[in-house]
């Protein structure tokens, strides 16, 4: 297990950015690399720093304040009245803990969510809040090795179905492009001269952006 690994293992899995990378994964290398200090993660305060300074061998730092402040584990609320089915917010949440539909309200899975707050921005009409959750908890003291796992586990999950799905949305793209060339006219409502070589020109090119997006 490298040295990357047990950082991460030693991380909430929250995957909530706050330290500066766009996961836990990603701190976990920074850290590793010598690129980020060990003091970055709000969600495992002082306890969490305690943690990876025995995993780095590193001396014990203050959480830094530019990464915010260590607290209670929050929970995220939608008002249902207010909420318009937008699935922004699932599409932000990284395990999975937001249930719901386009244009149909949406609801909050509430053992899967982790208190990132990454919901709560992309929401266009403001109606999800956070409430605590542990009460004068904070830190490991308001997480558990057990949901660290959970989170870790729906967050991979999240990540290769992103990945699957935009792979299928890319042979479909390419698939589209394929027979609108192998049927110019039709497509291109029988355009001539440079109008014609100009649309497959655009029919090219996304054909071109579809294959570059799907090489793994």
């Amino acid at each position: 297990m490298t040295l990357a690994d047990r950082i991460n293992d030693a991380l909430p899995q929250t995957q909530c950015t706050r330290c500066g990378y766009p996961d836990c994964k990603a701190y976990a290398q920074a850290i590793s690399g010598g690129e980020a200090d060990i003091n970055q993660c709000p969600p495992g305060g002082a306890e969490g720093i305690a943690r990876l300074a025995l995993v780095t061998g590193r001396a014990v730092l203050p959480l830094n304040p530019a990464n915010g402040v260590e607290g209670p584990r929050l929970m995220a609320v939608i008002d249902e009245a207010w909420c318009i089915g937008c699935t922004l917010c699932l599409k932000a949440c990284p395990t999975d803990a937001i249930l719901g539909s386009n244009k149909f309200m949406h609801t909050v899975i509430e053992p899967y969510c982790t208190g990132c707050e990454l919901c709560v921005p992309v929401c266009p009409v403001d109606c999800i809040s956070l409430e605590n959750e542990t009460g004068e908890r904070t830190g490991w003291a308001a997480w558990s090795a057990s949901q660290a796992s959970q989170a870790r586990e729906r967050y991979e999950f999240h990540t290769l179905r992103e990945v699957r799905d935009g792979g299928d949305n890319d042979l479909r793209l390419e698939a589209k492009a394929l027979d609108k060339l192998a049927d110019l006219p039709t497509h291109t409502h029988d355009a001539q001269g440079d109008e014609l070589a100009r649309k497959k020109a655009v029919i090219e090119a996304a054909l071109a952006k579809a294959r570059q997006r799907a090489k793994p």
